[in-house]
């Protein structure tokens, strides 16, 4: 009696797999489709997916061709394997481009990207390819009711690629190449201008461009506190109330009294 519950489990483990072997080898299509549906309505989708591709196989051609290939690609997805459904996905809708299953899989093949799109200190390809993803789906589908969800994943995506433009610009002034860095956030207020950084940013530009000039040899002490203090007057008309703009301003004092002390200098 103690161990009736694991002889009961044994035999519907073993039950399952008999059940799956059979479909597996049996040549009646019908049987085959009945069992499949069976584990992909339960999530089994590790026994759905064989089947399925033998289904393809045997459907090719037949009208439940694009069905057994729409639910293929699903369960890949379901299975959160995001490499392979994407893949899968986006070849459902080269085949079958007016399917009724089309624009789901046009949107779910880009939101594949989008999960898979590392954090922000990796390799942003996948980021920028699931952006275009989504911006081709919309293009694609204008009138679709995901629009909304599309343009929310795709504002997501941008942050990631805005914190790894700051965050790598940053890296150069924490390292103290003051002139990368100075290089790399005048390029990040370009290419961000809305940013949530930009007053981070600007003012990193002042500081860096401060410590470049002061520490700068005599032939190009001049034209860099010149840059210095154009980088502060850009910063303070920029955020005329902002709370750093006294330690921006200590830094053009410093700036302008070299400047000064630069010109006087026989």
């Amino acid at each position: 009696m103690k161990n009736l519950p694991i002889l009961l489990v044994a035999l519907f483990l073993l039950a399952a797999c008999g059940k799956f072997s059979k479909a597996m080898k049996s040549t009646d299509e019908v049987y085959k489709k009945q069992v499949m549906q069976e584990y992909y309505d339960a999530g089994k989708w590790d026994r759905a997916i064989p089947m399925l591709e033998e289904l393809i196989v045997i459907t090719r051609a037949q009208s439940e061709s694009e069905r057994m290939n729409y639910l293929h690609a699903k369960a890949h997805f379901e299975m959160k394997d995001y490499i392979m459904a994407g893949y899968y996905l986006n070849n459902f809708t080269r085949t079958f481009p007016r399917s009724q299953y089309a624009e789901e899989c046009a949107f779910l093949a880009a939101y594949c990207h989008f999960k898979n799109s590392p954090n922000y200190e990796l390799d942003q390809s996948e980021t920028r390819m699931a952006i275009d993803q989504m911006q081709l789906f919309m293009v694609r589908y204008p009138a679709s009711n995901l629009r909304d969800s599309c343009n929310t994943i795709i504002d997501q995506l941008r942050f990631k690629l805005e914190v790894k433009a700051y965050q790598g610009a940053d890296q150069y002034f924490r390292m103290r190449n003051y002139q990368a860095a100075g290089v790399s956030f005048r390029s990040f207020t370009r290419e961000w201008p809305n940013s949530r950084f930009r007053e981070e940013a600007m003012l990193r530009i002042v500081q860096a461009d401060h410590q470049l000039a002061i520490n700068s040899v005599p032939s190009k002490k001049k034209e860099r506190l010149e840059e210095g203090i154009r980088s502060y007057a850009n910063f303070a008309d920029a955020f005329p109330n902002s709370p750093k703009l006294a330690e921006a301003g200590r830094l053009q004092k410093e700036m302008i009294n070299a400047l000064q002390e630069f010109q006087t200098t026989p």
